[in-house]
């Protein structure tokens, strides 16, 4: 996995975050948080920032874990267990405060793409802010409290989850869908895909990772957030 990327820090919930940041070729366009999987601020995840940035966006991806990395899934159960999801959500709302003030970020509201842990706290960042997350992906991840209140969330949501997903199976994808459909005027596009979980993460300990999924689960992600931040 090897140690956590950083290269930006900014106030959040009364202390200093730390996060990695990249910046797109014509320096100007819409902000996308990226949130990490449990393992932390890989060096998968800051590859996806990069990817972002490559693709026109800024991209910033707060470290959650204040510089740890996890080596192996009890480390990551662990510091997983250890993260209050009220401060991983007050870190998320300094890190879109600090991705709206950079004067390369146009627009007023931004997008989140989230993986594994982090698609379930993109959810609930995005119930949160309301109008100042405009698109939110979730990728095999969904909140930790199965009866969390959508009620605020106004962004239009696309969701990627793998059908061979004991973490997040099928039934509890569709049922959070539900939710959401319930308590906003939001319907989310869901896309099951025939792989496990993780199949974006080209550097999973699991060996998950499916390029031929995850190649489509990007250009649908890149649509996706065009149509709704460009």
């Amino acid at each position: 996995m090897g140690s956590s990327r950083q290269n930006v820090t900014f106030p959040s919930n009364g202390h200093t975050a730390h996060g990695y940041l990249a910046l797109p070729p014509k320096g100007v366009g819409p902000g996308i948080l990226v949130v990490q999987e449990w393992w932390g601020l890989t060096s998968h995840i800051a590859d996806l920032v990069d990817r972002f940035a490559a693709e026109g966006f800024v991209a910033l991806a707060p470290d959650l874990y204040g510089g740890a990395v996890a080596h192996n899934r009890e480390e990551a159960a662990r510091m997983l267990a250890e993260l209050p999801a009220e401060q991983a959500a007050q870190d998320l709302s300094g890190a879109v405060d600090f991705l709206l003030a950079q004067p390369q970020v146009v627009g007023d509201a931004v997008g989140v793409a989230g993986f594994c842990m982090g698609g379930g706290l993109a959810l609930v960042l995005a119930a949160q802010q309301g109008d100042r997350v405009a698109a939110v992906v979730p990728f095999y991840g969904l909140p930790r409290d199965r009866d969390f209140d959508y009620r605020g969330l106004t962004a239009h949501v696309l969701g990627h989850y793998a059908e061979q997903d004991r973490s997040y199976p099928p039934a509890a994808v569709d049922e959070a869908a539900i939710r959401i459909g319930e308590a906003t005027d939001r319907r989310p596009e869901i896309h099951f895909y025939p792989a496990g979980h993780a199949f974006m993460n080209d550097e999973d300990p699991n060996g998950h990772y499916d390029a031929l999924q995850a190649r489509i689960a990007w250009q649908r992600t890149l649509s996706f957030l065009w149509g709704h931040l460009g």
